[in-house]
């Protein structure tokens, strides 16, 4: 999947906001796992834990390591 380029400033435009992840945690009932994000937004595995990971950063979502995963939680989740 190509990102589309702004047309004003010839940037290239995000392909997966961030917003796009919170929102998918939301639909998944504030926690899941990695791929089960990934597949709700429609990104490879590696793009969801690095926006998730960035998520984590900003304190807008918190994680658990669960074996050799993590359960990423929203606000009131899990």
């Amino acid at each position: 999947m190509m990102a589309d380029r702004d047309d004003d400033s010839g940037r290239y435009t995000e392909t997966f906001p961030l917003e796009e992840f919170t929102e998918a945690l939301k639909n998944l009932g504030g926690s899941a796992g990695t791929q089960e994000v990934a597949d709700e937004v429609g990104c490879k595995y590696r793009t969801a834990n690095a926006k998730l990971h960035e998520l984590k950063e900003r304190g807008e979502v918190t994680a658990r390591k669960v074996g050799n995963a993590y359960l990423w939680m929203i606000d009131g989740g899990g």
